[in-house]
């Protein structure tokens, strides 16, 4: 999500992420499709490691992919989550709307309490924090947004629920900003100097306490080496961003340099050339691929397999709009990363 987020865009949001209903209503809950039996043979070859998931889980065109049958989008916020998590490639799933307002631990326990014990969720950190201006109507910048890297704000609103509510199935915080502007990217050093400082000061304040903190930004520019450095200095990781406005994946890493350490955390938004809105009129109801990237998966797969080649995690959330069915564009990955995963191995 760009920076162009409004009030619209927010409504929408919440009808995805509403607050989880109290599990195990009987006969209400949606039941999970029955799955092939080369994807049940996929999950149960896919490393440990590997967190595929999507951006939500409330989408009725899954019938038959994730979903036994056609379910309404609200009653699959509410209570899809559950069938969902029971995919076998499925380990992962995001949640964007704390992007937007913030979540209490009590609403983050609430989806915890549906998934298995190896389910990670990957939360966006919220724009109040991220976002270096105030926005009104369609986005419109107000003035300076004062609380812009305000740690203690981050601390309070977003980090710390997440940790207490989540618990062991919090997966990557992901603090993403929005294009900044001329006055951030002109000078890379500065951007990665004040967010070494932000993210040091999430450390401090956590005294100890673990948390996997992740960077994404919508601004070539900063891509490089003092964004490196900012963030391994803070034990922190780079999320890969796959969108228009960004340099491919792999032209990302270059950027950065191969990391020698740390997840692999990758957000698949958006396919090139297209806007939010353009990609949701071409591709609902997300139940096929209709644009495959192959170079987007092939690079995700490289980085996915050296990450766990070290021993650490890969995260990555798709998007239906980056090929038309997140599911589906998952378990294409899926089946890349296992292969890639392999040839590791062998060489």
């Amino acid at each position: 999500m760009t920076g162009r987020y409004n009030r619209r865009a927010m409504v929408e949001q919440f009808a995805l992420f509403e607050a989880p209903a109290a599990p195990g209503r009987p006969g209400a809950d949606p039941a999970p499709a029955a799955v092939p039996a080369d994807v049940v043979a996929l999950g149960r070859a896919l490393p440990a490691l590997v967190h595929l998931g999507t951006s939500s889980w409330a989408f009725p065109g899954w019938a038959g992919i994730v979903y036994a049958r056609p379910v309404p989008e609200s009653v699959l916020s509410r209570r899809g989550l559950a069938a969902y998590a029971r995919h076998p490639v499925l380990r992962a799933a995001g949640i964007d709307r704390t992007f937007y307002a913030p979540l209490d631990a009590e609403a983050f326990a609430g989806y915890a309490e549906q998934v298995p014990a190896g389910f990670r969720f990957v939360v966006k950190a919220p724009a109040a924090v991220t976002d270096a201006v105030i926005r009104g109507e369609r986005g419109r910048a107000s003035g300076a947004n004062p609380r812009f890297l305000d740690a203690g704000l981050a601390l309070e609103t977003f980090v710390r629920p997440v940790l207490e509510g989540l618990g062991p199935k919090a997966g990557p915080l992901v603090f993403q900003f929005s294009p900044l502007g001329r006055a951030w990217t002109a000078d890379p050093s500065s951007f990665a100097a004040r967010l070494g400082r932000f993210l040091g000061e999430i450390r401090d304040g956590l005294r100890g306490r673990d948390a996997l903190l992740a960077v994404e930004v919508r601004d070539a520019e900063l891509v490089g080496a003092p964004l490196a450095r900012a963030l391994e200095d803070a034990g922190a990781s780079y999320c890969f961003g796959v969108h228009p406005r960004m340099p491919d994946v792999t032209a990302q890493a270059a950027a950065l340099g191969a990391p020698a350490r740390g997840p692999l955390v990758a957000r698949w938004n958006l396919h090139s050339g297209f806007a939010y809105a353009e990609a949701k009129a071409q591709y609902a109801p997300f139940d096929r691929l209709v644009d495959e990237d192959p170079d987007t998966r092939a690079a995700l797969a490289r980085l996915a397999a050296r990450a766990i080649a070290r021993g650490a995690p890969a995260f990555v959330i798709a998007n239906n709009k980056a090929e038309g069915s997140a599911p589906l564009t998952l378990i294409a990955l899926a089946r890349a990363v296992a292969s890639a995963a392999g040839e590791g191995r062998r060489a």
